[in-house]
């Protein structure tokens, strides 16, 4: 099989020849070069022959044509943080409109996928990064949206939509230029947050309006869990082809996930745990005990979540010979 066939075979719960893998990790210092960013994602998915390709735009690349102001380090282990958030008061969501997905820091992104594309070719599946507009918002104004969701609906509502409609430009711009789909991450689907009716009203309302037009003319759509007391079956209903989550940390295990939905699964390795620190033969346990939970069928092996930038590349290479020498 070849990569697009075993990951189409994967996702459709089919025999493949071997589990697919994939694992992503941010790269600071490129990560404000297009080019170069393509570059090293590629070169990376070759040393380690991974199964597709999570594109790793920089976290806060949703934000900062709103206003938010970026401390960048262009260092190899350290991520950009926010400087100034673009919302200081309720009345600055107002100054939200709807960007064109082609200009400033968005367009950078649809940069990356394109040179991504010209690189692969149609070989290796890859995936555009994609934030639920909610976790853009609260990357914009930090845990204040709680407050200004709750005493000012009105507003952020008209806020929250702009995102969406932004983000949904941004997706059919990426569909235009070949992606194979999306990683459409969502870090406020905790019980934690938000009530049931608040999350129904201000987060599903617009990640399904997003998902659907991902859906549209693509094959391959993951939805990232991310956080502690997450909404895991809420979520797996979400319209998409694959769940990824920190399995290895959260509930549910993957042996409970597969009580839970039909979608396949794409986790299995701890990415703050022995991915990151070793050794290597607790490396092999956790992956072989993985694919034990879930089956060879339906099943990716990732990490939870984002790997650290400074993963041993020895770890990276014991996870993928493990996967590819796994018998029953």
């Amino acid at each position: 099989m070849n990569k697009v066939e075993r990951v189409k075979a994967a996702l459709a719960f089919e025999p493949v020849d071997r589990i697919p893998m994939s694992i992503w990790m941010h790269f600071p210092a490129v990560d404000q070069d297009p080019k170069r960013l393509a570059e090293t994602q590629v070169h990376a998915q070759q040393i380690y022959d991974l199964d597709f390709i999570k594109l790793m735009p920089f976290g806060l690349y949703s934000t900062q044509d709103w206003g938010c102001q970026i401390n960048f380090f262009c260092d190899e282990t350290h991520p950009p943080i926010v400087h100034k958030y673009a919302i200081d008061h309720v009345n600055d969501w107002n100054k939200v409109e709807v960007l064109p997905p082609y200009f400033g820091t968005w367009g950078k992104q649809l940069l990356l996928a394109k040179y991504v594309k010209e690189l692969v070719k149609d070989e290796v599946p890859f995936l555009q990064t994609i934030f639920s507009p909610l976790t853009t918002a609260r990357k914009m104004a930090g845990d204040r949206i709680f407050q200004d969701m709750r005493e000012h609906p009105a507003i952020f509502h008209k806020a929250l939509q702009n995102i969406t409609e932004t983000t949904i430009g941004f997706i059919k711009e990426n569909i235009r230029l070949g992606v194979s789909g999306f990683f459409f991450a969502t870090q406020c689907a905790s019980r934690d947050l938000m009530s049931d009716s608040e999350y129904a009203e201000f987060a599903s309302r617009y990640d399904l309006q997003t998902l659907a037009e991902a859906n549209k003319g693509t094959w391959f759509n993951m939805v990232h869990i991310h956080g502690q007391n997450t909404r895991f079956e809420e979520l797996a209903n979400y319209p998409a082809q694959a769940l990824n989550w920190h399995d290895r940390r959260e509930y549910p295990s993957l042996k409970e996930a597969r009580s839970l939905t039909n979608k396949c699964l794409i986790s299995g390795m701890d990415e703050e745990g022995c991915l990151s620190k070793g050794p290597t033969d607790q490396i092999k346990l956790e992956v072989m005990d993985s694919i034990r939970q879930a089956g060879t069928r339906g099943l990716m092996i990732a990490p939870g979540c984002v790997a650290y930038p400074n993963t041993p590349p020895e770890n990276i290479l014991t996870a993928t010979a493990t996967v590819k020498g796994y018998t029953e």
